[in-house]
C-alpha cells in the first residue's frame, strides 16, 4: 500500500490505541463537550501524556476543537466533536453493529446507542 493512500493516511492516526474510544467518550459529553481531566477519568489505563498526544492529532485532523478557559486556575481545556467527528461517531457505530452481527464471542452490547453507554 502506497503511503500517500487515503486508507493509509486516515489509519495512522485513528488506528492508534485510544484514539476511537476518547471520540467516544467525547460523544457522550453534553453538547459533546468535554474536559480533559473527565475523559482521563473515564479512560482507565490512559496516561495524560497519550491523551494529550491524542487530543492534539484529532485537533489537527479536524475531528476535535480545543477550547481554554484561561480565566479559571488552573487553566481548563475543553475538547468538543466538530462535524467531522460526530461523522466519524456514525463510522464507529457501523463498526460495532457489524462486531455484534459477526463476532461468534461477543457480549452483546445493552446500550443501543453509544452516547447512553456507560462502560
Amino acid at each position: 500500500m502506497q503511503d500517500e493512500c487515503t486508507v493509509n493516511q486516515t489509519v495512522k492516526y485513528l488506528g492508534r490505541k485510544w484514539t476511537l474510544l476518547i471520540i467516544l467518550e467525547l460523544y457522550k459529553g453534553d453538547g459533546y463537550t468535554r474536559r480533559f481531566t473527565e475523559v482521563k477519568e473515564r479512560l482507565p489505563g490512559i496516561t495524560a501524556k497519550v491523551l494529550s498526544a491524542r487530543l492534539k492529532e484529532l485537533e489537527e485532523e479536524g475531528l476535535v476543537e480545543k477550547k481554554i478557559e484561561a480565566g479559571s486556575v488552573p487553566i481548563r481545556s475543553e475538547y468538543t466533536l466538530t462535524g467531522s467527528g460526530l461523522e466519524m461517531v456514525e463510522v464507529i457505530k457501523g463498526i460495532k453493529q457489524w462486531a455484534l452481527r459477526w463476532k461468534v464471542e461477543n457480549i452483546a452490547c445493552g446500550a443501543q446507542d453509544c452516547r447512553s453507554c456507560v462502560l
